[in-house]
């Protein structure tokens, strides 16, 4: 069975490590994401939405059911995915990379993640993290594309994430798990 690229356990890639994802409360404050959004049917919570995985092995399956054959395992509590619908207890998510399928809704957190600029992986390249949401701010710190931080708040074009005991600004459009001009508090 395949791992998935950005799941890889110990990747080289995830310098600077992300602590265990936190288990996702009912009382979870939504995201401002501007344009309507529909509800899940079961969930009653928008499509589509971020969330991350709350497991360390997660199994991405081609349907809604234990039944249904297993494609992908993810091997990386935190990482952040897109639920894009629903059925029943399962939601059917998508990657960074854009890979679908299905996933038991309990292996899912509302924690907020996000991967850095995944699209640059492999080039030499950085994401700068700033002291204060502005271009001319010190730097805190440079996260390698596909790096996963946590994510604490976004407004303005700049969100405030934490990664490794470090926390800091990085310009919305560089990271995947937040809509573009997605507010939240």
């Amino acid at each position: 069975m395949p791992r998935h690229p950005l799941a890889k356990a110990g990747s080289a890639s995830l310098k600077l490590a992300l602590g265990a994802a936190m288990v996702a409360s009912s009382l979870l404050a939504l995201p401002s994401l501007g344009a309507a959004s529909e509800l899940g049917r079961y969930s009653k919570l928008p499509l589509p939405r971020y969330v991350s995985l709350k497991s360390g092995r997660v199994n991405l399956r081609n349907g809604p059911g234990r039944e249904h054959k297993v494609n992908w395992l993810y091997l990386k509590s935190g990482l952040p995915v897109e639920v894009v619908q629903e059925f029943d207890h399962w939601r059917k998510i998508r990657d960074s990379d854009g890979t679908e399928g299905w996933v038991y809704h309990s292996l899912l957190s509302g924690e907020r993640t996000a991967i850095a600029a995944p699209w640059l992986k492999g080039k030499e390249t950085y994401i700068d993290v700033f002291a204060s949401p502005a271009k001319d701010a010190g730097l805190v710190a440079r996260m390698e594309p596909g790096v996963v931080s946590k994510v604490e708040t976004c407004r303005s074009g700049w969100c405030q994430v934490a990664v490794a005991n470090r926390e800091g600004y990085v310009e919305q459009r560089e990271i995947w798990g937040v809509y573009p001009d997605e507010t939240m508090e």
